[in-house]
């Protein structure tokens, strides 16, 4: 009877609660990505959180230069393809993860066999593009990369011409007299010109004018179109997988070596995750500035960059310029200002 009673007892002590019609159970609805990062946003004060990620996207794309030079050229990493690949792979893992668990941008699909071809598409001129950058840093200083880099708009300008038959202003094309002829002057009076560096860079800068082209072509549908970070994610893991033969093959065994190195040295080891994290760190900083400002401001921002970069690498790796060198790389800088004004005009006269 005791221990009847104590488990009646025990069983009384806790009672069932019994439905009530009055009783409303308030749970609060699960924020999304975009209401968190707006929450997020707003404790930090618009125009230091504007700053902060200007600053961010310098450092960035001034430091992944930087980085490659450094192992490039002076660390002796000399495995540009493979180099490459590191940054794809890092971006793909990078991306999926910003996209499918931090929520920064909606995730897209695929959703047809001929988006997949185009996307294949511009994967191979993104990598094309990026392999020949990487490698004309083992030859040329940043500074005169830089500079050739500049030009950009002059073989976005050929490009548009010659696949879509479109036209500019003759205000257009005349400001892209100085962005060649100051390119002439630099290379001219380029102390450590090298010419194999040299090809390989415009290479580089003209493969990223026939990306942005091909892309504007390509993805013009609103069915197939991607957002950026969501395209880089399609991208990176073909562009990846587009250079491991090309590796293998030109490189060696590259995977072996680097592992080899990467034993018996440590610092070898963080500098190609630094790297590769940069690499990354490059896209996402692009989006978030064009996010919080304006590709206007990207645009301005992306003239001031070379300068900027070209003086960081002369005071960081010593690399002798010439007066004429400056001078040259002035007037690209000036005709590249005045290409995007002319452009700018000529849209406004158009509409």
């Amino acid at each position: 009877m005791v221990e009847a009673h104590s488990w009646t007892t025990r069983r009384g002590s806790n009672p069932r609660l019994e439905p009530s019609n009055d009783q409303v159970l308030d749970i609060p609805v699960t924020p999304t990505a975009e209401i968190r990062q707006q929450h997020y946003a707003s404790l930090i004060s618009p125009g230091i959180l504007t700053a902060a990620i200007i600053a961010s996207w310098y450092c960035s794309n001034i430091g992944v230069l930087l980085l490659n030079k450094y192992l490039l050229s002076y660390y002796g990493y000399r495995y540009p393809i493979f180099l490459t690949m590191l940054h794809m792979l890092s971006c793909a893992a990078y991306s999926l993860f910003a996209i499918k668990w931090l929520e920064i941008v909606p995730f897209q699909q695929i959703h047809s066999r001929k988006q997949f071809f185009k996307i294949l598409g511009l994967s191979i001129i993104f990598c094309f593009s990026v392999v020949c950058g990487n490698t004309s840093l083992r030859y040329l200083p940043v500074s005169f990369n830089q500079a050739i880099g500049a030009t950009t708009p002059f073989f976005t300008a050929i490009f548009a011409f010659v696949i879509t038959c479109k036209k500019e202003s003759a205000e257009v094309y005349l400001a892209l007299v100085p962005v060649v002829f100051g390119i002439v002057l630099a290379s001219n009076s380029e102390p450590l010109f090298h010419l194999f560096g040299f090809l390989m860079c415009i290479g580089s800068t003209a493969g990223r004018a026939l990306k942005s082209v091909v892309q504007g072509l390509l993805l013009t549908s609103e069915a197939e179109k991607l957002h950026s970070m969501n395209l880089l994610l399609y991208m990176a893991p073909m562009a990846a997988m587009i250079l491991l033969p090309f590796t293998l093959y030109i490189e060696g065994n590259v995977l072996a070596v680097t592992l080899e190195k990467g034993r018996g040295d440590g610092f070898m080891v963080f500098l190609l995750i630094a790297n590769a994290t940069v690499a990354y760190l490059v896209n996402l900083t692009n989006f978030l500035v064009t996010k919080h400002t304006s590709a206007l401001t990207l645009q301005v921002l992306g003239n001031a960059k070379a300068a900027v970069a070209a003086v960081v690498s002369v005071l960081i790796f010593r690399n002798p310029v010439t007066v004429m060198g400056m001078m040259g790389f002035a007037v690209t800088i000036m005709g590249v200002v005045l290409y995007s004004e002319a452009r700018k005009r000529s849209k406004v006269t158009a509409h």
